[in-house]
């Protein structure tokens, strides 16, 4: 993990609080923690994100499950909670989506679940 950027970190703990079940996309957690056109930084965190952290839940906005040739494993872990794909193989964002209104807001503590 980046230790030394702010963001990430940010974004780590954002991630932290997807619930079981759910996705949310690198722009959601982008305008979450208030900077709407950091989509792609989002993903460069998450390409550094710490193993213990549901990273599999963090897909495209229309659903895409990224991730190279992690893509499948990221599907299959998905699928294991419950998450219902559309026939070309994306994820059910009508179904599955979530928004960070559900979560308690960001609150800048160093231990993840301490913001959930």
């Amino acid at each position: 993990m980046n230790q030394s950027n702010p963001f990430f970190i940010q974004v780590y703990e954002a991630v932290e609080c997807i619930p079981h079940g759910f996705v949310v996309s690198y722009g959601q957690i982008a305008w979450y923690l208030g900077r709407p056109r950091a989509a792609r930084e989002v993903g460069w965190a998450m390409r550094h994100c710490p193993e213990h952290l549901p990273w599999h839940r963090v897909v495209k906005a229309d659903g895409t499950v990224t991730g190279g040739m992690y893509a499948n494993m990221r599907a299959q872990r998905l699928q294991d909670e419950g998450v219902q794909f559309l026939p070309d193989g994306r994820v059910d964002m009508k179904r599955h989506a979530t928004s960070f209104d559900i979560v308690p807001s960001y609150r800048g503590g160093s231990n993840y679940a301490d913001n959930c």
